[in-house]
């Protein structure tokens, strides 16, 4: 029963009752994702991770679903990978002598670290270009005591400390070797781009053109993809199956970079490399910014595509250990390991923890 106060009390009333409806069938519209990833502290939860996981096979069909996995996504690094194929496919990879450490590299989000940045500059040298030619921009390195490395020494980062810069030297091997303008790489009308865009679709057997595009963090050209498609690439990538003989041995190529070089694509204690070092080759993990992660396991003969929404990398590694462990990747002590993490205190005790949601938990744990 609505009381009449006065005309402004009324139209106030239909007005949030039309607010209320019109909300309320957008938020059914949106088909809300589960809670993927739940945060602890003592005898409660406290806050609440939700998301998406795909788990594809390399035949197309879909083996786990959680979520809205038709939802578009940009996979942001978590692609390096694919990305990465180019490289060998284009012929750059063996004009050039790149190796395991150099090809796992143009899969990485790295740290920063010494390794990482010396093996840039030489692979710059090798191609006879100087650090400015690469395009990604410069930020510090991940790490405090490589950030203070450079202090100390008055020295400030340069393009070589951004973690895409072993993917931007992927690019520029390529362009180098089919004799194609290297200034200008980035922009998404270059040839590279093009021909790396074409390559992410192929794999996934989706358009990328039809779908909306943006800039990622480094600089080059993202599309929007859902995640099945995404984890149907990996899944090709991971078993070659569907591709041809050229691009198949190119993603082996980058597989067994990746297997064997770890610590490249990512760094001292970063999940990636603690994932792959643990996996001893059964599998590849490649995190992507805004809460992506990406993975194959060749024996299942799988893919792997999973979004946090909030963009929150901690859930992302949780839930990404989960479907691991799911699969039978991770031995009961590396589940222990790398499914979820402990909240510490300033004193750095233990008084929480990252891990997977109870009814994801349903899903993908054993």
């Amino acid at each position: 029963m609505v009381v009449f106060l006065g005309p402004n009390v009324v139209y106030r009333q239909v007005w949030a009752n039309d607010c209320l409806s019109l909300f309320l069938s957008k938020l059914l519209a949106m088909r809300i994702n589960p809670v993927l990833v739940e945060v602890t502290r003592g005898d409660m939860v406290e806050s609440r991770h939700r998301g998406a996981i795909a788990v594809v096979q390399a035949n197309g069909q879909t083996r786990l679903a959680v979520g809205d996995t038709h939802r578009l996504v940009y996979p942001r690094s978590a692609i390096k990978p694919l990305q990465a194929i180019y490289a060998v496919e284009s012929g750059a990879a063996e004009a050039f002598n790149l190796t395991d450490v150099e090809l796992a590299l143009a899969c990485a989000s790295h740290n920063g670290e010494r390794e990482h940045i010396s093996t840039v500059r030489a692979w710059l040298a090798r191609l006879g270009l100087a650090e400015e030619a690469l395009e990604c921009g410069a930020h510090a390195p991940r790490r405090n005591e490589d950030w203070t490395a450079l202090v100390k020494n008055n020295l400030a980062p340069g393009p070589a400390h951004n973690n895409c810069s072993g993917k931007h030297c992927g690019f520029l091997s390529s362009a180098r070797h089919l004799g194609l303008a290297t200034e200008g790489y980035i922009l998404k009308a270059h040839p590279i781009q093009q021909a790396v865009l074409g390559l992410v679709g192929e794999m996934a057997d989706f358009n990328l053109d039809a779908t909306p595009g943006g800039i990622d963090g480094c600089g080059i050209p993202v599309a929007g993809i859902p995640l099945e498609p995404l984890a149907l690439a990996f899944a090709r990538f991971a078993t070659g199956s569907g591709l041809d003989a050229n691009r198949q041995a190119a993603a082996q190529r980058i597989y067994q970079a990746m297997v064997r070089e770890p610590f490249m694509v990512a760094g001292s204690e970063r999940w990636c490399t603690r994932a792959m070092q643990a996996g001893k080759g059964a599998f590849i993990v490649k995190t992507g910014a805004e809460g992506v992660y990406c993975g194959a396991v060749p024996e299942a003969g799988v893919g792997i595509a999973l979004k946090i929404d909030d963009g929150a990398s901690r859930a992302a590694e949780c839930a990404m250990g989960a479907v691991l462990s799911g699969l039978d990747c991770l031995t009961k002590e590396q589940s222990s390991d790398l499914v979820g993490s402990a909240i510490l205190n300033v004193a750095g005790k233990k008084v929480g923890q990252v891990q997977p949601a109870p009814e994801v938990a349903d899903f993908v744990l054993r």
